[in-house]
């Protein structure tokens, strides 16, 4: 009984001796690979047109054009209560480089627009926040889905789809199965009809 009770003192000092010996060391996780660097050219673009907090989300020949673009955005500062994941801002726009010289043919701010207006399934209410979500199609290049974050008194926000439209050879809003394009409007207005 005696001998019984030494073995189980020697078992449980190495049990104790075992558990106070540091752990072997974990095997290094391979390092992540470093976020593509973000040309000093394409940086000033971006700040250009959205002043010193752009950030550029992507940049190359985002319309399958041949031509290179920059994407940038100015993200929300503040993640509201309750939004839906994605990229959260206030404003994004497309520069594109022609022969040289960056002009902008998308713009996001309190509405969606290019250089020939207003896209067509805009809200008129003016948006001060959107989620933006995106893809690359090899085909259809830069696919964009812009989702009003709130609309004062609005039930049901929609989700604008835009693309590059390569027949007119500019960025479009999509119809709300995001297939056919719509054209843009010169001025958001609401109408106002009296019924009788």
């Amino acid at each position: 009984m005696r001998s019984t009770a030494v073995i189980a003192g020697f078992g449980a000092l190495a049990m104790l001796a075992a558990c106070s010996q540091p752990a072997p060391p974990k095997p290094a996780e391979p390092a992540k690979p470093a976020a593509p660097a973000i040309p000093a050219e394409i940086q000033g673009v971006a700040e250009s047109v959205l002043g010193t907090g752009a950030e550029v989300l992507v940049f190359g020949d985002l319309a399958r054009t041949g031509t290179q673009q920059v994407l940038a955005i100015n993200r929300l500062p503040k993640t509201p209560t309750g939004a839906a994941p994605g990229t959260l801002l206030t404003r994004a726009v497309i520069a594109e480089n022609n022969g040289g010289k960056w002009k902008e043919v998308f713009r996001c701010d309190e509405h969606l627009k290019n250089p020939n207006g207003f896209l067509g399934g805009t809200p008129i209410t003016p948006i001060t926040g959107w989620r933006l979500q995106q893809e690359q199609s090899p085909e259809k290049g830069l696919v964009m889905y812009f989702t009003p974050l709130e609309m004062a008194g609005e039930s049901h926000v929609p989700t604008v789809g835009v693309r590059w439209n390569p027949k007119v050879k500019r960025y479009q809003s999509l119809d709300r199965s995001f297939e056919q394009f719509l054209t843009e409007v010169p001025t958001l207005e609401r109408i106002n009809s009296r019924l009788k």
